[in-house]
């Protein structure tokens, strides 16, 4: 039979082989759900231990709890501290009435036991106890550890509590000792299975209850590794090789909160007792895997050539369709407890997985050639929004290059140049917003915002597209301040854009409605237009990027498509959502806009403008961009500063040795070197260490932002430059600032 099985020439040999090759994956599977069984039953005895131990904690938690209050009534007692005899036999009856005591007792300041339930032949001293020091020191209840009274000859823990006067200044101690043998009766009710372990400890590690074998072991210290153990996070599972060789899980407990004592309980319950059922069972699904295979082989080897080969030439054929590219093909063998039938079944079910992943390849193919056409889409139309505002400041430049402009037509060139490139930086942003967003790198500035102050910012940036649309406008804010913790630009950027959105799709002369208001804990602004709406398939993917509603060819509404999508990743990083709604196309759209509610703060107070500066800088513009060092140069000897002009990094070291500039503006990307490094120049002259540096360029990513800052540079601004922010921020400059 070993020599067929090499040889593999006869349709015996092959037959079991392949049996063998069909039972292989049942073997595999075998050995993982038995795995998985142990670790199943591992993760359930883990729950079920935490949960038992955790009530045996509470068991010992309401016995110390208990004596907490006995104590905190017998310090509350008048006359305690008096008469010596009187307070013995008060204790004595009171320890008779509590039998899990072995002694009541009030110690002095100066640790001498004035008076005790137990009597005792000669004075004595608890100076040097430190659950009495603690108590004094601490002026609350304290739960000592182990002691072995001098007194009663008793293993205890001393539960102790100050007794104070009228002006909370300690004047004695009571204490209780706790009869060990008592505790230890709650550890004895409970059910574990063989050689499990259970056991508490006090601060020190030493043993303070155990079940088995209580009395062995009361005041002996733990192993270092369960003190370790201990130590670490109360619910952290823990394997740990006891005294007696035996691997035990442990889990642990804390007995009490809140101060109530120091004490640890942990159960531990032998690993090889929490996995013998998943052992058993393993073992029987491998003696099955056993029979099954000895029954394959013997099937394989004993039935005769005719009632298998037409069946495995059925397989075989069934094999090279599937191998051929028709995924469809099937064995059409119908399906027994026998081999062949589950080589068949294999077969079957492979062909009907790869079919199944083909399916999802061609899916897969056509989103990655959707996202390809809207991906086309958008470049187009990110062309086509490029131009728009590069005609009219093309124009405009020309007019004022020719020189016969009247001055109100300079005026209003100027202002028309403006605009578009605020409009052309509008979307720079968007794109730059969503890149920062998608790859995580946009960090929120939060503070406490009225969303009243949210809306009226947003409705002002909006107002002139919703008044050019002649659209009637209506808002419904709540009369007391609705406040919310946030990014105040991120979240006007954000009803901005829903704003602007309502506006471009909906008609000349349309209602849009919003609404603010509180939920529960949160606040829900809801905005509503009765525009062009949105079919189904469209609100599915409204906030992805790229996706747009249909536009018509003049596309009059302008815009990236880019809104919605930063709207849903600047909700989501607030802790926030987004929803949209409509009944379908033509009958409107509702956005819902919902963030966590906040406390109730005023917001902080506005920034108070920087005045315009008295004082003339010298200051050195490097740019290899001529025309960007020229505008800025005139702007900045508008101001009345002097300014120097620098095309490269060379020549920028060469002037700023030469001038000492107070105040340096440098381009990141030089021909030469790059402006960073320029910035650590300028650092190392004796005549710019001082300077200003700002870095005035097109970078505008975190990391870039980063780089400078590491490179010495003082400010960042991005292209195209806020003019009003740039001179806002020399106005505050020093009139003494870099060298002189």
């Amino acid at each position: 039979m070993a020599f067929l099985l090499f040889q593999l020439n006869s349709l015996r040999s092959r037959l079991v082989l392949l049996v063998l090759l069909a039972i292989a994956p049942i073997t595999v599977m075998t050995f993982i759900n038995g795995q998985r069984e142990r670790v199943h039953a591992v993760e359930t005895a883990e729950e079920n231990l935490q949960r038992l131990t955790n009530l045996a904690a509470a068991n010992e938690a309401q016995l110390v709890s208990g004596a907490r209050q006995m104590l905190r009534d017998m310090a509350s007692i008048p006359d305690l501290t008096g008469d010596g005899a009187r307070c013995s036999r008060l204790l004595a009856n009171l320890l008779r009435e509590n039998p899990d005591y072995a002694n009541l007792g009030l110690i002095q300041l100066n640790g001498d036991v004035s008076c005790s339930a137990v009597p005792s032949t000669a004075a004595v001293n608890l100076s040097d106890r430190a659950h009495f020091r603690r108590a004094v020191h601490l002026r609350r209840f304290v739960a000592g550890g182990y002691v072995f009274g001098r007194v009663i000859h008793k293993h205890t823990v001393n539960l102790t509590y100050p007794v104070l006067d009228q002006d909370q200044r300690v004047q004695a101690v009571v204490f209780a000792s706790l009869d060990l043998n008592r505790l230890d009766r709650f550890v004895s009710d409970v059910q574990l299975p063989p050689g499990s372990l259970l056991l508490t400890t006090d601060s020190e590690g030493k043993i303070i209850a155990r079940k088995p074998n209580p009395e062995e072991w009361f005041g002996k210290q733990v192993s270092p590794e369960m003190r370790n153990a201990m130590a670490a996070e109360p619910g952290k599972p823990v394997l740990l090789v006891g005294p007696d060789g035996v691997e035990r899980l442990h889990r642990f407990s804390r007995v009490g909160s809140n101060g109530l004592s120091d004490y640890t309980l942990t159960i531990g319950i032998p690993v090889d007792a929490i996995t013998a059922n998943a052992r058993h069972d393993q073992l029987l699904d491998w003696l099955a895997l056993a029979v099954t295979i000895m029954l394959a082989l013997l099937a394989a080897w004993f039935v005769g050539d005719v009632l298998v080969l037409r069946r495995v030439k059925r397989l075989a054929t069934t094999a090279n369709s599937i191998a051929s590219g028709a995924l469809g093909a099937r064995s059409g063998i119908a399906y027994g407890k026998e081999e062949i039938s589950e080589l068949a079944r294999s077969l079957d079910a492979m062909a009907e997985a790869l079919q199944e992943k083909e399916l999802q390849h061609l899916h897969a193919e056509n989103q990655l050639r959707e996202a390809d056409r809207r991906k086309d889409e958008f470049l187009a139309m990110l062309a086509h929004e490029l131009r728009n505002p590069l005609a009219p400041i093309s124009a405009g430049a020309q007019l004022l290059q020719s020189g016969h402009a009247s001055e109100l037509a300079v005026q209003r060139t100027a202002s028309i140049i403006v605009r578009q490139v605020h409009h052309m930086t509008r979307l720079v942003d968007d794109l730059l917003d969503v890149s920062r967003v998608t790859r995580g790198l946009v960090t929120l500035t939060r503070a406490p915002l009225d969303v009243r102050g949210i809306v009226a910012d947003a409705v002002e940036q909006a107002q002139p597209l919703l008044e050019a649309r002649q659209h009637r406008f209506e808002t419904t804010l709540p009369p007391l301040p609705l406040m919310v913790a946030g990014d105040h630009k991120r979240l006007v950027q954000v009803v901005v854009n829903v704003l602007n959105n309502a506006a471009k799709y909906t008609p000349v002369g349309g209602t849009i409605q919003l609404s603010a208001g509180a939920y529960g804990d949160k606040v829900r602004l809801v905005i509503s237009d009765n525009g062009i709406g949105m079919s189904a398939e469209l609100r599915s993917h409204v906030f992805d990027l790229f996706a747009q509603a249909h536009r018509n060819a003049d596309r009059s509404q302008g815009g990236l498509g880019l809104g919605l999508a930063l709207v849903k990743s600047l909700v989501e990083l607030h802790g926030g959502s987004v929803a949209v709604d409509s009944a379908g196309e033509q009958q409107g759209s509702t956005f819902t806009i919902t963030l966590p509610a906040a406390q109730q703060m005023a917001p902080p107070a506005p920034p108070v403008n920087a005045a315009r500066p008295a004082h003339q800088l010298r200051v050195l513009v490097v740019d290899d961009n001529v025309d960007a060092a020229h505008t800025l140069q005139l702007l900045l000897e508008a101001a009345g500063h002097r300014v120097v002009l620098a095309h490269n990094a060379m020549e920028a070291l060469e002037v700023a040795q030469a001038k000492a500039p107070q105040l340096c503006l440098l381009d990141i990307g030089l021909p030469d070197i790059s402006g960073n490094d320029l910035a650590r120049g300028l650092r190392a002259l004796p005549q710019t260490a001082q300077a200003t540096l700002v870095a005035v360029t097109g970078y505008g990513r975190r990391e870039d932002r980063d780089l400078a800052r590491a490179a010495g540079f003082d400010h960042y601004f991005v292209k195209p430059v806020d003019v009003d922010a740039l001179l806002t921020l020399i106005a505050g400059l020093p009139p003494h600032s870099g060298a002189s």
